[in-house]
């Protein structure tokens, strides 16, 4: 079974008992390696926060030994993947060099699910801190880079050809943290226009073989700036059985759908929070998107 297929596997089986793991909100510390307090990015942030661990930090098997601690027996770890650039680890001239990369997973441990280490240093330090969850959404929305023209209608969209996001009146949502969910999965599709990501394929026709795909984008990068505002992930877009049968398409059809389109809504996010994190992994995934097809 290769690395897509691992991480497919585990995602459909999350879909097929009811779970989505891009809707379980994480709090203002997304998961993150214990040891260098990097956060998960893409794909492996929705596998390990769909664990349900209340601690945001992960290790490795000899990441927790080398931290003093290790690993409880009989506790199962969850796979992560990484891009493996293989011109970055060896000399000019040399064999290695212009190789493509290679997608490896790593199996990672929860700090709770280990022994004998200080737990004094994986303190959340988000977990403490107060927020104003719609305050922290406007911010997000109001500091987009290019953002699209909005309108009021009966329908959240957005309009491909004229650019415009188009979301129904706030006060028609079940709360304030449903309407900003929303509005952050059009502003994610919005970045496919050509002024901004130009993203291949775009939104596409409910039932066509882009839409389920898309759908996946926008999903899980509304997700990423509902962790960034610290909203209720959970709230918003119908959880419909529509919805979960389109996702299972894409991701049964092409097992690099999930991991690509994850690695899409990260670059959707960030460009909506105008980071300039540069990923190459996400960088050949969008390669792998074009040598798709």
């Amino acid at each position: 079974m290769n690395v897509y297929e691992v991480i497919t596997e585990r995602i459909v089986g999350l879909l097929e008992k009811g779970e989505v793991p891009w809707r379980r909100p994480w709090g203002r510390t997304p998961p993150r390696n214990g040891e260098y307090g990097n956060a998960y990015r893409g794909i492996n942030a929705f596998m390990l926060n769909a664990a349900g661990h209340a601690n945001p930090n992960w290790l490795t098997f000899r990441q927790a030994i080398r931290m003093g601690g290790n690993v409880r027996k009989g506790e199962r770890g969850l796979p992560v993947v990484k891009w493996i650039f293989h011109d970055e680890d060896a000399d000019e001239g040399k064999k290695g060099r212009g190789r493509p990369p290679t997608l490896l997973y790593f199996t990672v441990f929860n700090v709770e699910q280990c022994e004998g280490l200080d737990m004094a240093r994986f303190a959340d330090p988000a977990a403490a801190r107060e927020h104003a969850p719609v305050e922290d959404a406007e911010r997000v929305v109001a500091g987009m880079p290019k953002p699209p023209p909005r309108a009021t209608g009966d329908r959240a969209s957005w309009n491909v050809e004229t650019d415009v996001v188009t979301m129904p009146p706030a006060e028609t949502f079940r709360s304030a943290e449903a309407y900003y969910r929303t509005l952050f999965h059009e502003l994610v599709h919005s970045t496919a226009h050509a002024t901004r990501l130009a993203r291949r394929e775009g939104p596409a026709g409910f039932g066509s073989e882009g839409y389920g795909r898309e759908e996946l984008v926008a999903e899980m990068g509304a997700a990423f700036l509902a962790g960034a505002a610290g909203v209720d992930g959970s709230e918003g877009m119908e959880q419909s059985a529509a919805y979960v049968r389109g996702w299972l398409k894409a991701i049964r059809d092409d097992p690099r759908a999930v991991v690509i389109a994850a690695a899409q809504a990260q670059k959707a996010a960030d460009w909506i929070l105008g980071r300039k994190f540069e990923d190459k992994g996400e960088a050949v995934a969008e390669a792998a998107v074009a040598v798709a097809g």
